[in-house]
């Protein structure tokens, strides 16, 4: 953007207005246009992101639930896991190890007992090994945030 001289008026763009409000209004939509472009892959990488995840929810599926009507299973149902305490999903049989752990999920809390749940919470009785691949891990994060309390998507 620059302002041309002399008799040409403005000049944005390449284009040639002779008014300062079109100038401003043009000078602003290119700004604000290029303020948002970083960020428009954002929601597509979320998107992505959760897609991934719902793949790797495969290995959790035998014994975890999320969605309208997920139920307990031999894990509890995740349904609304940000923000919920460990062992507050209603109706299951939390460990003792687990019931005392004292803490609440967040991507941090998630991604270290996904790693190796038994060392995060020593003796609680999930028999599932962890995932390693961080990258992974987030995938599963962003799958499970889409998911509400009462199981519908956000």
């Amino acid at each position: 953007m620059d302002r041309a001289s002399g008799a040409d008026g403005w000049a944005i763009g390449g284009r040639n207005v002779k008014e300062k409000a079109t100038y401003i209004v043009l000078a602003s939509a290119i700004v604000a246009g290029a303020a948002a472009a970083p960020l428009a892959g954002v929601g597509a990488a979320v998107a992505q992101d959760a897609a991934a995840g719902q793949a790797s929810f495969a290995k959790c599926q035998a014994c975890h639930a999320v969605g309208p009507g997920a139920k307990n299973k031999l894990g509890p149902e995740l349904n609304g896991l940000a923000g919920r305490q460990a062992s507050a999903a209603a109706g299951y049989q939390y460990s003792p190890a687990l019931k005392s752990a004292g803490f609440t999920w967040d991507q941090s809390t998630f991604a270290d007992f996904m790693q190796n749940p038994r060392t995060k919470v020593p003796g609680n009785k999930m028999a599932f090994v962890g995932m390693k691949d961080k990258a992974e891990v987030a995938s599963l994060w962003a799958y499970l945030q889409q998911f509400n309390a009462d199981g519908n998507q956000k």
